[in-house]
């Protein structure tokens, strides 16, 4: 059974840093592209950026551009987004997704999406 699982949400000050984590069982990481989404009450899910499937490239959305990061550890089946410099409009559920030799920017494309994870919840307060 494949599964994605988000860990390493949580509540953080603004201007604070958290390291999300989507952990892979069932399906070898490495062949897939990895977008990370998120959904706050209200308003509609936004593709907060990507990692091809081979590593080579990243996409970030202009409003995370310069604060967050994804890496990944194919060892562990891992995929990470590092939030440095939070604020408070990054409040949200945060979602990864797989997607079979998906690029950076076609994971933003939910239609293409294999595989959704559950989502974990970021809270930013002041």
């Amino acid at each position: 059974q494949v599964q994605l699982v988000e860990s390493g949400g949580g509540s953080v000050q603004a201007g604070g840093s958290l390291r999300l984590s989507c952990a892979a069982s069932g399906l070898t990481i490495r062949r897939y592209g990895v977008g990370w989404f998120r959904q706050s009450p209200g308003k509609e899910r936004e593709f907060v950026g990507g990692i091809s499937w081979n590593r080579d490239s990243t996409y970030y959305a202009d409003f995370v551009k310069g604060r967050f990061t994804i890496s990944s550890d194919n060892a562990k089946n891992t995929v990470y987004l590092e939030m440095n410099s939070l604020k408070l409009e990054d409040t949200a559920v945060y979602y990864c997704a797989a997607d079979l030799f998906g690029s950076s920017l076609r994971v933003g494309d939910p239609r293409e999406i294999d595989y959704w994870g559950r989502g974990t919840q970021v809270t930013v307060s002041s």
